[in-house]
């Protein structure tokens, strides 16, 4: 257990936090703590009434961009906790003020960090972030957002998050900065400004309004009462591990409508009269869905049920209407405001330097012309590093919005980004392995087939390249290629591997694929890549197995092999592609790489085939691709062993 003496918490008037300095001040009487807050239009003093009766409690209204102040504070209040919730978060407004969030979270963040690296008197610095910088999650997964899934945000507000935690990773890594991050759910409850979904209604229900609802009200999300939220970072205050992040989450969903239809019940509206559905946001993820679990193995629970939680918030705003004065801006259904003032003048240098940023962006290279992609895939492993790879060179790009199974949204991604060519790294490979597939084959046909072929029957009808990431996990060693003979399986060759239900959908796409001379399809093996942390790399699964397997195989180093995809769509290669290092390496070739390089105290286990046959669902494909065709037409391609050493275990050296 953690034991703070002084905390300053940022953004303390506002919502969340006054909430949490609220509980801390009364549950730990022992805490010294600094409340700073700018008191901007969403945050009020009144919020921290309950707390000025205690002498351990010091409010002071400043803005963490003032490097000076914050600077002061650390040293003058000897504080050695920080509990950074100060930030611009409604995202309505990052779409009218983006440059105002930049200031607020990502400048702001960095003025904090940096002051304590000057003073070095920080001993736990908790930075809370959001849900939405995970990006939107699938409607039909039933497996959350973990801690270590890929940043993907998709409005300026969630980039914003997102950055920040980028410089708050750094400085914990670079100058060994003792941070915890958390990234939460949707939080409603009493002292709320009514820009947010929840507070709005209510007030508008009490107004007798119509309550406005943006799209078709289908987007899903998932509610905590802020007395659970706060009593969550109190055991992330207290028993957080360094280093580490976690989610604040509840898997309890209800779409935008759900929402509205439960407060109209509550106020005895028709809803059918009280709704009225308005246009959308520029961007409106459909769903945000968070794994809960590493925050419940440190004790923490949600307590307060939605039915029970809402009743309480509504009788808390019909007892304080005047809460917030006049809110009638906030009240629209898109609302704007305006964070900045620019008499002050940090803020006024920052919006000065911008402009100045602006103009010089004439001066940069434009991006690579007549070529733009699109992506599906953009919640997956590869779709996520293809966009980065098409920053890097400068390539236009988009994410697909559409559902690869409906034809409809594919012409709309087709008409709205009209590219020039088509990268699908979409599909379903199972949760968390093939053996899901095999008890929800609806759903993997739906997904690796319909979806597939209507992707490439679109791309055909609009004259369109279309690139398909697809598998090598469709053959299996037989006495034409023998395991260890170095005959590996050619393009050209027939599947042979039908021993998982995942591997039959890829192999029956790959056939009728052949049919469409648009498309390019590149087979891939257990990727690899230089990111450890990652769950998907094969690396990183195998060195977390209890026992493994000693099987030769071939596979595919996606720091190496990604950029030549990119390449190939470039010169409109078709057909199909061993997409694999040349060779084949085993599971102990990579796991002693893993001791030298890594961890010199590693050690693993072996078993055979017949053994991880009673501990798996579906079979698993063992084979050697023949990579002479790529090599051919990329004669730079390293070897399995040498591109495995040079991408992946050189960058992560450790011993």
């Amino acid at each position: 257990m953690y034991e703070p003496n002084n905390i300053l918490i940022t953004g303390a008037a506002g919502f969340i936090a006054s909430h949490v300095t609220t509980r801390l001040i009364n549950r730990y009487p022992n805490y010294n703590i600094v409340a700073l807050d700018k008191l901007d239009y969403c945050s009020t003093f009144k919020n921290l009434q309950p707390c000025t009766s205690s002498p351990k409690f010091k409010f002071i209204k400043a803005d963490i961009a003032s490097a000076d102040i914050v600077s002061h504070i650390l040293i003058e209040e000897e504080i050695d906790t920080i509990m950074h919730f100060a930030a611009q978060t409604h995202v309505d407004n990052s779409f009218g003020n983006s440059m105002e969030f930049t200031y607020n979270n990502i400048y702001g963040t960095h003025v904090l960090l940096e002051a304590c690296r000057v003073t070095k008197c920080v001993k736990r610095f908790i930075h809370v972030s959001t849900d939405e910088v995970y990006g939107e999650s699938d409607l039909d997964s039933d497996i959350g957002n973990h801690e270590t899934s890929q940043l993907l945000p998709t409005n300026p507000y969630s980039a914003t998050k997102a950055g920040a935690e980028m410089l708050v990773m750094a400085y914990h890594r670079s100058y060994g900065l003792p941070i915890i991050t958390s990234r939460g759910n949707n939080v409603y409850g009493p002292n709320q400004y009514p820009e947010k979904l929840v507070p709005k209604f209510i007030l508008l229900a009490m107004k007798g309004e119509k309550l406005p609802i943006h799209g078709d009200g289908s987007n899903v999300r998932s509610y905590l009462h802020c007395g659970d939220v706060a009593e969550a970072f109190d055991v992330i205050l207290h028993k957080g591990v360094i280093g580490q992040v976690y989610n604040i989450g509840t898997k309890k969903e209800r779409s935008v409508l759900d929402v509205a239809e439960e407060i109209c019940k509550l106020f005895k509206l028709d809803s059918k009269q009280a709704i009225q559905f308005v246009q959308d946001r520029p961007f409106n993820d459909k769903r945000y869905f968070l794994d809960d679990q590493k925050l419940k193995k440190l004790c923490w629970e949600e307590k307060t049920s939605w039915e029970e939680g809402l009743k309480m918030t509504i009788d808390w705003y019909k007892n304080n209407p005047d809460w917030w004065g006049d809110v009638s801006t906030a009240l629209n259904p898109h609302p704007r405001f305006s964070a900045i003032n620019l008499s002050d003048e940090p803020q006024w240098s920052f919006q000065y330097g911008y402009s100045r940023l602006l103009r010089s962006v004439t001066e940069i290279g434009r991006r690579e012309s007549g070529i733009k992609f699109l992506i599906y895939g953009k919640t997956g492993w590869i779709g996520g590093l293809l966009g980065k790879i098409c920053d890097e060179e400068r390539i236009s790009w988009e994410y697909g919005r559409g559902r690869l199974q409906d034809r409809r949204s594919v012409l709309e991604d087709v008409k709205r980004v009209r590219p020039t060519h088509v990268l699908n790294a979409a599909g379903v490979t199972g949760r968390p392995n093939v053996d899901w597939c095999e008890s929800h084959k609806v759903e993997t046909i739906r997904t690796n087939v319909v979806g597939t072929l209507t992707l490439a029957d679109v791309c055909k009808e609009s004259d369109l390249y279309v690139m398909n990431f697809a598998t090598g996990c469709i053959f299996e060693y037989d006495k034409e290629h023998p395991l260890g003979s170095g005959i590996g399986f050619k393009e050209e060759d027939t599947p042979n591997f039908l021993g998982s239900f995942y591997s039959k959908t890829k192999a029956m796409v790959e056939e009728l694929l052949k049919e469409y001379d648009n498309v390019c399809t590149l087979r891939v093996r257990m990727p690899i890549s230089s990111d450890l942390s990652n769950p998907r790399n094969f690396i990183t699964k195998i060195s977390r197995y209890n026992k493994v397997v000693n099987i030769p195989n071939s596979m595919t180093v996606l720091d190496e092999l990604l950029p030549i995809s990119i390449e190939m769509a470039k010169r409109s290669l078709k057909g199909i592609w061993n997409f694999t290092n040349p060779g084949v390496i085993s599971h102990n070739e990579i796991l002693e790489l893993y001791r030298d390089y890594i961890d010199p105290s590693f050690k693993w286990n072996n078993f055979d085939l017949e053994e991880q046959a009673k501990v798996i669902v579906a079979q698993r494909s063992n084979n050697e691709m023949d990579g002479s065709k790529l090599k051919n037409e990329f004669p730079e391609l390293l070897s399995i062993k040498d591109s495995i050493i040079k991408f992946v275990f050189e960058p992560n050296k450790k011993t």
